[in-house]
């Protein structure tokens, strides 16, 4: 699971043609206005600009294509004892936070940072076992973390949030790949004896915790690794040993970061955990192999709620890397694999082409991911760019170094495999570098099969598509079809993604989508994002909520079904449409009620007559608009005033017939 990256020789001049000015001194003096704009937040990526490390930045950019993501950010790595002051044209750790200030310019600035360099390192791995030994762990508090920690608390660097990765790859061994597992290995048997993961990390959380502008998130693996039940809650019970230690606590973990390293898909569109083919669960399929989750976002989310269940915050977050899993290209299914058997609907669907979900080196039709972003779905912190795209993460072959890195199989194209992917192929990209190092070809893989896919001039377009507008929905009892009117974009839009509430529920390409599998007589809430071709994501469109159908039909009773999106909202007032439908038969007449969540009081409304008191609103046909044909509709509008939330209500609908 090697994760390591060193930095690279860029030259200064490269970095002052971005931009940053990496070696002026920053004064330590700041104003109450940038301290209030830095105070203690919940999600330090909301409202937020993040750094673009401007060495990663001269590489990217050098690259054909490499201007469409080269101002992208990335985190700075802090992977051994030298990395902290640089040198010989390198950035070390001051320059990189200069550079920040200066990119941040007094506003609210994220500045992402790995802190990559424990004892015996990388225990299960052979591509980035570190310069400390197993015992050296007197060394990492006083050369490594000290210094670290001594840095960051430079009154300078205050009005950044610095955003820690601690420890990849350690904590998550102890449980699979030592004491007995079948994976185990002697250098993860050893290291879980004395104890210096625990220690190591416990002692990083204390000192980075003590930094008020720092927020320290852990490794938490990937869901092909830590998915599975024998797996989850041990990592978890893991973690929270080692938050607690050596003199650190659980306020010292603000979440938890999931995929670095790996390619583990964000969403599967095409299957879910639950479905079965013939009788037979996904979960029993080759690929799935039993496992709990199969992307990384329903892994980050469960990871989550059983980490607060556990003892950790409540109001933790989880950083998903996306720099290695958009898995675009000729190869992405466009739908669901065939119903002959699990492993042909599996496979047939996946958007994840490696071979196996243990393969984490190089590998071969990789693509870029979703752009970092904040706070992307419930419960998410971030999209984040933690491993740099197109910096190696093994060298294909053995390579003489002084760097600490050895030559791991897995990186070998031609290697067949080990019980950690199932004796799969490694799928690893040839003629790799060593870890770190820059590996063009890896970047041109990531940018061919980027999804959302880039432009396909490899342009840097950043302008984000219109939302899409006139949401409108007919309902069954088990499905929601919705509709509604393109957005316009400067380089085309590709694609529609359709949300219900905050889980992604689909995406077309077209402007319709017909949400299926659905409970009768519940309310549902739904938006819709548009996405181009250059990987922009639009603003959510206005929200609409759909009531499904009661379940039985054929019978001829009367119903009707009623949706409400607000159309227009100023801050103080806003306009809503609501429209009726009616069931499989015809109505003489329909009510629609609900009840607001706040203090909105309608002013007027019209194709309708209106009673409310209080929160509770009810509103009747109006003379001319009361009968209605089978599975015909009406409309009827209402302006309003509220204060605070304006949270979308769920309606009912009667009807007579």
């Amino acid at each position: 699971m090697s994760a390591n990256l060193t930095r690279r020789l860029r030259t200064a001049a490269a970095a002052v043609a971005l931009g940053a000015a990496t070696v002026l001194p920053i004064a330590a003096a700041t104003t109450a206005a940038h301290a209030a704009a830095t105070a203690r937040v919940d999600n330090p990526f909301v409202g937020a600009g993040v750094y673009v490390n401007p060495e990663w930045a001269a590489h990217a950019a050098a690259e054909p294509g490499g201007s469409a993501v080269s101002t992208q950010p990335t985190a700075v790595w802090m992977d051994r004892i030298a990395a902290i002051a640089g040198g010989s044209g390198v950035m070390g750790l001051r320059d990189h936070l200069n550079a920040a200030v200066q990119q941040a310019a007094g506003k609210p600035y994220v500045f992402q940072v790995v802190i990559y360099d424990l004892p015996g390192r990388d225990c299960a791995a052979l591509a980035s076992n570190g310069e400390l030994g197993p015992t050296d762990l007197p060394r990492y508090k006083s050369e490594f973390v000290d210094p670290i920690a001594a840095i960051l608390a430079d009154p300078a660097y205050a009005n950044l949030r610095i955003v820690t990765t601690v420890e990849l790859d350690s904590l998550p061994n102890l449980v699979t790949n030592a004491g007995g597992t079948a994976t185990a290995t002697p250098a993860c048997d050893t290291m879980k004896a004395n104890g210096n993961y625990i220690n190591g990390v416990g002692y990083a959380l204390a000192k980075l915790g003590a930094i008020s502008n720092v927020y320290n998130y852990v490794d938490a693996g990937h869901h092909g690794w830590l998915g599975w039940d024998s797996n989850l809650q041990p990592a978890i019970d893991t973690i929270k040993q080692a938050a607690q230690a050596s003199g650190s606590t659980l306020n010292n973990v603000q979440g938890f970061v999931v995929n670095t390293a790996n390619y583990g898909a964000l969403h599967e569109p095409n299957f879910t955990v639950g479905d079965t083919v013939n009788g037979t669960t996904v979960r029993q399929s080759k690929w799935v192999d039993w496992n709990q989750y199969v992307d990384e976002a329903s892994f980050a989310k469960a990871w989550r709620t059983k980490a607060i269940a556990s003892g950790f915050n409540s109001n933790i977050g989880m950083l998903i890397d996306t720099s290695r899993n958009g898995w675009g290209g000729a190869n992405r299914p466009a739908g669901p694999g065939p119903k002959t058997t699990v492993d042909a609907y599996v496979d047939g669907g996946r958007i994840d082409r490696r071979f196996q979900t243990g393969n984490w080196c190089n590998q071969s039709g990789a693509g870029l991911g979703e752009r970092p972003k904040a706070a992307p779905e419930d419960g998410i912190a971030a999209y984040v760019w933690i491993k740099p795209p197109g910096e190696s993460d093994g060298a294909s072959s053995a390579i003489s170094n002084d760097e600490g890195k050895g030559f791991d199989r897995m990186c070998d194209p031609t290697y067949t495999g080990n019980p950690r992917n199932n004796n799969n192929m490694s799928g690893a990209l040839a003629n790799a570098p060593l870890a770190g190092h820059w590996f063009s070809a890896q970047f041109q893989e990531l940018l061919k099969n980027a999804y959302p896919v880039l432009g396909s001039s490899g342009g840097s377009d950043t302008t984000a598509p219109t939302a899409p507008t006139g949401l409108a929905a007919t309902t069954t009892a088990g499905s929601v079809a919705l509709t509604w009117t393109a957005s316009t974009d400067n380089v085309g839009v590709t694609g529609y993604d359709v949300y219900r509430g905050a889980t992604l529920v689909g995406s077309t390409a077209g402007t319709s989508y017909t949400d299926t599998g659905l409970s009768a007589s519940t309310a549902y809430s739904y938006t819709v994002k548009a996405r181009d071709a250059a990987g922009n994501v639009s603003a959510a469109s206005a929200a609409l909520v759909a009531t499904t159908q009661a379940s039985g039909g054929g019978g001829g009773s009367a119903g009707c079904t009623a949706t409400y999106k607000v159309s227009s909202d100023w801050g103080a007032g806003f306009n809503a449409d609501v429209t009726v439908t009616a069931g499989n038969a015809a109505i003489k007449t329909w009510k629609v009620t609900w009840n607001f969540g706040g203090n909105q009081q309608i002013t007027n409304l019209w194709n309708g007559q209106l009673s409310q008191s209080g929160q509770a609103v009810s509103v009747t046909n109006a003379a001319y608009n009361g009968a209605l044909g089978a599975g015909t509709a009406t409309a009827f509008g209402f302006g309003a005033n509220y204060s605070g939330t304006n949270a979308l209500p769920t309606l009912s609908c009667s009807a007579t017939g």
